[in-house]
């Protein structure tokens, strides 16, 4: 493992993007996320992508520059196509609409369809946090075979789906306030990007969370990235993370018009698109703002509180896990010696001259 300076990561992130065309608010919406997933602790959703993202650029599927377009306005409620862009700039254009709706009328309803990779979820429910609001997300992911079976199945029939909530009203960060608790999700029990970091890292996934193509537990998370295909990774909680996963489908892709796995839409290696459903709300549109704030601070102590199970520290809430992570990295991330060597191929390929004297 070599430890990497952020500034360095994110740097790289820039510079690669620029050289696929990408304007400067779009490098650092990119490095910035992707950086910061990393800085959070999610290292499949962080710097590992920006291969993908090369690719998807070239093969002429993500497109550089591209902002959403809204194709329904209600006020309350908005659909915005992503135009296939780079999710990054559709969701933090995505957020910063429904912001300002809910702003206006108390909450926003806002569906993003047809974006490449959006990322972290949870990036979105700190924007919206940043601005003072509540908000739930729910997301499909599609334009790729699926990964996850649904209880009983042993074919996958969805991908990880997440679901993020996220409240306001904690310390700043970088000068701007952060979530007082947030749940950033993947429906499957683990990422597929973790089981991509693991392969990569030549470990095995934790027991309980893959099957093999005959439906049997299993720890190597290759098959997951074989071709064809074999094995799946599990729900989250049997049968509950497998309703979670089908209702982000449907609730974050087809209600809103955006394609849902099913084999009816077309699929690709190595395409990513998402789609994403959000609901934000303005707790001042309640008319309990301070208290809501009291009240959730009360709650949250009181969760805290607890006596502690045999084997455990301390009670964690949602969100905490990240915020250690950042501080613990905020000088050095850890990147393992093969994901820099796909870094650099990607940069390479898309015209960054010192790409392997890079990441050093």
């Amino acid at each position: 493992m070599a430890i990497l300076h952020p500034d360095e990561l994110h740097a790289f992130i820039r510079d690669t993007c620029a050289q696929l065309g990408s304007s400067e608010t779009e490098q650092s919406l990119v490095a910035d996320q992707l950086v910061g997933a990393n800085l959070a602790g999610h290292d499949s959703h962080g710097i590992g992508m920006l291969p993908a993202y090369v690719a998807g650029a070239l093969r002429g599927e993500l497109t550089v520059n591209s902002h959403p377009t809204i194709v329904q306005d209600l006020g309350v409620l908005s659909v915005l196509d992503g135009n296939m862009g780079f999710g990054q700039v559709n969701g933090y254009e995505a957020m910063e609409h429904a912001i300002e709706r809910a702003r206006t009328h108390g909450a926003a309803i806002v569906g993003l369809r047809n974006s490449y990779h959006i990322g972290r979820i949870g990036h979105w429910g700190e924007q919206c946090a940043a601005a003072g609001l509540a908000s739930l997300h729910f997301v499909n992911v599609c334009g790729h075979a699926p990964l996850v079976a649904p209880y009983g199945g042993r074919e996958a029939r969805f991908v990880t789906n997440p679901i993020c909530l996220a409240i306001p009203g904690g310390p700043e960060r970088n000068g701007r306030p952060t979530p007082r608790v947030m749940l950033d999700m993947a429906t499957s029990k683990i990422a597929a990007g973790k089981a991509r970091v693991a392969m990569e890292e030549g470990r095995p996934v934790p027991p309980d969370t893959m099957i093999d193509g005959a439906g049997r537990a299993t720890t190597d998370p290759s098959g997951l990235f074989a071709n064809p295909r074999e094995g799946a990774l599990l729900a989250l909680g049997d049968h509950k993370g497998s309703g979670l996963a089908i209702m982000a489908e449907l609730l974050g892709a087809a209600l809103i018009g955006g394609p849902t796995i099913q084999p009816g839409n077309k699929r690709a290696a190595g395409r990513i698109i998402n789609n994403m459903l959000s609901i934000v709300i303005d707790p001042a549109a309640t008319g309990a703002a301070t208290g809501f704030a009291a009240e959730a601070d009360a709650y949250l102590r009181y969760v805290q509180s607890s006596d502690l199970r045999e084997g455990f520290s301390e009670v964690l809430l949602p969100g905490d896990p990240e915020n250690r992570s950042r501080e613990a990295r905020a000088d050095g991330i850890p990147v393992d010696v093969e994901t820099i060597k796909l870094l650099r191929s990607a940069a390479t390929s898309a015209g960054l001259a010192d790409a392997d004297q890079r990441l050093v």
